[in-house]
């Protein structure tokens, strides 16, 4: 590992998304940083989950089945216990509502799909506690 590097093990990460390509992805970009992965289908499967494992971050799709990402953000942030826990909105699309709707969910960015290895690590180590090597 370089100087300054940022080692991800041990960070705990959710990705919700009803897309099994898309969780897939993700957990194969997050793994091979040293993340732990916790998967989620929907919003329900995600709120029994959290519960269980306590994820340091959370990627939420917004569309989605049954409870779609803004309505399972709101209720993550409505929970004391986990009002803090960093929520990353996933979407297809990049529009300035979807954004503002996000935010006003409660979410803390806004990640466009298709993302990258990078932009999913970046997301990470801006929002979970993560130790870098200059610590």
């Amino acid at each position: 590992m370089q100087v300054g590097e940022t080692s991800l093990a041990g960070v705990k990460v959710m990705v919700i998304d009803d897309s099994n390509t898309i969780r897939r992805s993700a957990e194969l970009f997050l793994k091979q940083s040293g993340c732990e992965v916790i998967l989620a289908e929907d919003g329900f499967e995600a709120l029994s989950k959290i519960a269980n494992y306590h994820p340091d971050l959370i990627f939420v799709d917004i569309m989605m089945p049954r409870l779609d990402g803004y309505q399972t953000c709101t209720l993550i942030k409505r929970n004391p216990r986990y009002k803090a826990t960093p929520v990353v909105m996933l979407s297809s699309k990049d529009g300035l509502f979807d954004r503002a709707r996000g935010r006003m969910a409660g979410s803390d960015q806004y990640l466009t799909k298709p993302f990258t290895q990078e932009s999913l690590l970046h997301a990470v180590t801006n929002h979970a506690r993560v130790e870098t090597d200059e610590d």
